[in-house]
């Protein structure tokens, strides 16, 4: 990364050279020019400010020994040994990857009274589970989790990490990349590796309009997070493979400026993600009652009702029910979308879906190209029938 360096006994007149930038992104403290987060390296204070006070650095492209770092590592992401599925999906991707450039898969797994939980890792056929059980690690909190995942990488030099987008994933992966100084891309939707072993992450950029393939080829480890739900989870396998690596740390890293007092237990929901059959209000819902037809159709084939952004930014429906990129991902039995147009950014966030079936009036709605079975029509006649047939099977 480039950067700009100040020459402060060229710069003359502080406020003059200020003013110059359109960003606000310099500032004068103690008699000297600094410059702040604010700055986009547009360049423009090297262009028009004092000759040689402020110069433009090309930062220099490390060199890395690609050799020195191998196996791809997965963060084992659970609450109090309860492992979450995304970590199997990871499992799954991080043994494909492997296998095409012949390294081992690890796996990372932090907390307290955890060894046992470990243990059902090794039905996956994970090469190795580094487990890091110490008691002031019964709890996530940041600082003493990074620092544990840091003496990891220091310890094996696993050219790639991959992590759940989970609560804690989004807040653990970027502290970690920031603190090994490389890359991270977040929510991907496909990985892949090249045999030079650089990490191909491909996700939707621009709202869903592109996929870029982002590459960190010049730092290791690569770090990427993917959504639950994205990727295929491996089976379990009957028997063991694999070894536990009981690790340690110094109980002085593990301090945090952050003291947890109590943990209040949140009351048990069930998400959409984890549901089997799903009824999506799109658009075409005209106003907020009839989401009432919605929500019975749903209860009919026991599923959850969940909706497209217009709907939750319409206040109808929680944000927590809502599908695509900017929401959740999905990955039912069964979807039903009602009045959904299929833009890019919905359909990413659902097309692996087992069975999709599109109700829209509009023939030529994107929805139809994601799903199995299309209806075109009113969803105000369609679905009052869908009822009444489903009440009719059963009673029959």
């Amino acid at each position: 990364m480039a950067k700009l360096v100040i020459n402060q006994s060229k710069v003359g007149n502080i406020q003059e050279v200020i003013n110059i930038c359109p960003f606000g992104a310099m500032e004068e403290k103690n008699g000297e020019l600094l410059i702040n987060a604010a700055c986009k390296m547009c360049k423009l204070c090297v262009k028009k400010g004092p000759a040689g006070a402020i110069e433009y650095v090309e930062e220099e492209k490390a060199v890395i020994d690609k050799e020195n770092w191998k196996g791809i590592a997965v963060y084992v992401d659970h609450i109090d040994g309860v492992i979450h599925p995304v970590t199997y999906e990871l499992i799954g991707k991080a043994k494909e990857l492997a296998g095409k450039i012949n390294h081992p898969v690890y796996a990372v797994m932090m907390g307290s009274n955890i060894t046992k939980e470990a243990q059902e890792l090794l039905h996956y056929k994970v090469d190795k589970v580094f487990v890091y059980d110490q008691e002031k690690l019964a709890r996530f909190i940041m600082e003493p989790y990074t620092a544990v995942f840091e003496d990891f990488v220091n310890r094996m030099k696993p050219t790639a990490i991959l992590m759940g987008a989970t609560p804690v994933g989004r807040q653990l992966a970027p502290r970690l990349a920031a603190r090994l100084k490389t890359g991270l891309t977040a929510d991907c939707t496909i990985l892949d590796i090249t045999e030079e072993t650089d990490l191909v992450q491909i996700r939707p950029a621009f709202g869903g309009n592109i996929m870029a393939q982002i590459l960190t080829p010049n730092h290791r480890p690569q770090m990427a997070t993917v959504r639950y739900k994205v990727m295929d989870a491996p089976k379990r396998n009957e028997a063991e493979a694999g070894e536990i690596v009981e690790c340690s740390i110094d109980t002085d890293k593990l301090t945090s400026k952050v003291e947890v007092l109590d943990i209040i237990a949140k009351e048990k929901e069930q998400f959409i993600e984890a549901s089997e059959v799903l009824v999506v209000a799109g658009r075409g819902i005209k106003k907020e009652e009839d989401l009432q037809m919605i929500q019975e159709l749903a209860d009919l084939l026991g599923g959850q009702v969940a909706c497209t952004r217009p709907v939750m930014e319409a206040g109808w429906l929680e944000a927590k029910r809502q599908v695509g990129l900017s929401g959740r991902t999905v990955r039912p039995k069964l979807i039903i979308t009602c009045g959904v147009s299929g833009s890019v950014q919905f359909a990413a966030g659902m097309n692996n879906s087992e069975h999709i079936i599109a109700i829209n009036k509009d023939e030529n709605a994107p929805i139809f190209k994601t799903a199995h079975y299309g209806l075109v029509g009113d969803l105000y006649e369609i679905i009052p029938n869908l009822i009444n047939q489903i009440k009719l099977s059963k009673g029959a």
